[in-house]
């Protein structure tokens, strides 16, 4: 693989500039509304939106997996433009349509136009969310001080669902569902545009010329490192591992309050271990930050599926009491939040920041669509064999094999070009 106009993440780049977490912060806020407006609310929503609408719950669950889809297209032009042209226009023009839609939104009165509304968000939630937050976040700061600054946004944006479901109900139920998309609406001008406009700016021209020599990477330089890690075994290897783990998360996500109330056990518990998911993906974001200080990242994502595997194969034994229920809900879902953290690191360091975000927006577009797709196909398979535990196999196998790709990448030596940088 060549690999020569490769250039690694610098240690000055960023890791003393105060502005720098003045943007983590403004992100960790944006992130978090962007999230609760624009994703969590929907499921609050779905059932009196479908009553409204007099379509049935699947076609507007369908709006909501078409949002998702439009999101990973949008995903490899909006990583484009970050490496070239920075977050800051961006992701503010992102917010300002994102709010627009948002009242339209609370405007819709047929399926088409449901659907319509929420492709659009899906395209603005790809320029607002995580994938350009990262972007941003990784040109500002140093290896060392990187994995802090990712977490500080992930453990806040991990609550979105904490806040903005309850609120989401609270203003249905007083406001109706289209009175608390424009009360959502107001939330997310108000706190992201300006949030976005005001504080988001591309690292100082200083730390970019230590790093990458007397004058910026231009675009060539970019194409050349993006063709590099297209033609990186390790790079498809990471592809396969999280669209895997990915796929095994979302079906998860979907139907573990169905499996659980096959149990026996009641909707509310069911719901309510169900809910445990969104704490402990900040539990499983907090346990990588603290291991990889002794331990490879690689080492321990792997560690964190074969949990899930393990999991997952011991519903079936003790997912039947409550206890039983928890523990293996609680082992699965310390991988739910850890590839946010674990994407950034592995593809800095092994392929710099030069063309970060055009790399992140290849990778997270197959994931995603996996994300999307792949409750549909876990409840035709559902439907097809009569029961649970095939999709739980189906599950385990995901994870299996997710832990054991991404120990796999581990092992793949890095070539040793004869000239410039090497992959790291």
């Amino acid at each position: 693989m060549p690999t020569t106009t490769t250039v690694p993440a610098d240690p000055a780049v960023g890791g003393h500039h105060a502005h720098g977490w003045r943007i983590v912060a403004a992100l960790a806020v944006t992130s978090t509304v962007g999230y609760g407006a624009l994703y969590y609310a929907y499921a609050v929503l779905l059932r009196p939106m479908a009553v409204a609408l007099g379509a049935s719950t699947t076609a507007v669950t369908g709006a909501l997996t078409a949002s998702v889809l439009a999101g990973a297209v949008m995903a490899i032009p909006v990583g484009r433009w970050l490496d070239h042209h920075g977050g800051r226009a961006l992701m503010t023009a992102g917010s300002i349509t994102a709010t627009a839609l948002l009242v339209a939104w609370s405007q819709v009165h047929s399926i088409a136009q449901l659907y319509a509304v929420m492709i659009g968000i899906g395209i603005t939630g790809a320029m607002v969310l995580y994938q350009p937050a990262f972007a941003v976040i990784v040109s500002w700061f140093t290896p060392d001080r990187r994995a802090t600054a990712l977490l500080a946004v992930t453990i806040v944006a991990g609550f979105a669902s904490t806040i903005f479901m309850p609120l989401t109900g609270l203003l249905a139920e007083h406001l109706g569902w289209r009175g608390a998309l424009l009360v959502l609406a107001v939330i997310h001008g108000v706190v992201t545009v300006p949030l976005h406009a005001l504080t988001i700016r591309r690292r100082p021209s200083s730390a970019t010329t230590a790093r990458a020599g007397p004058t910026p990477p231009d675009p060539a330089q970019r194409r050349a490192v993006v063709k590099a890690a297209m033609r990186d075994a390790r790079f498809w290897i990471l592809a396969g591992t999280f669209i895997a783990q990915g796929a095994a998360t979302s079906t998860m996500t979907v139907h573990l309050v169905g499996y659980l109330t096959n149990r026996g056990h009641p909707a509310t518990f069911a719901a309510t271990a169900t809910g445990l998911l969104g704490l402990l993906s900040v539990t499983g974001r907090l346990i990588l930050t603290g291991a990889r200080r002794r331990l490879p990242i690689t080492t321990i994502v792997a560690a964190v599926f074969a949990t899930q595997a393990g999991a997952v194969l011991a519903m079936p034994l003790l997912a039947g009491t409550r206890t039983g229920a928890v523990i293996t809900v609680v082992g699965f879902g310390l991988g739910f939040g850890i590839t946010s953290l674990a994407t950034p690191a592995l593809l800095a360091d092994r392929y710099g920041t030069t063309a970060y975000a055009t790399i992140a927006g290849r990778l997270a577009a197959p994931v995603t669509i996996a994300k999307a797709t792949a409750p549909l196909a876990a409840a035709i398979l559902l439907h097809t064999a009569g029961g649970y535990p095939p999709l739980l196999a189906a599950v385990a196998v995901c994870c299996a094999l997710a832990a054991v790709g991404i120990a796999t990448r581990a092992k793949i030596p890095a070539p040793q070009p004869s000239t410039a940088h090497p992959c790291g």
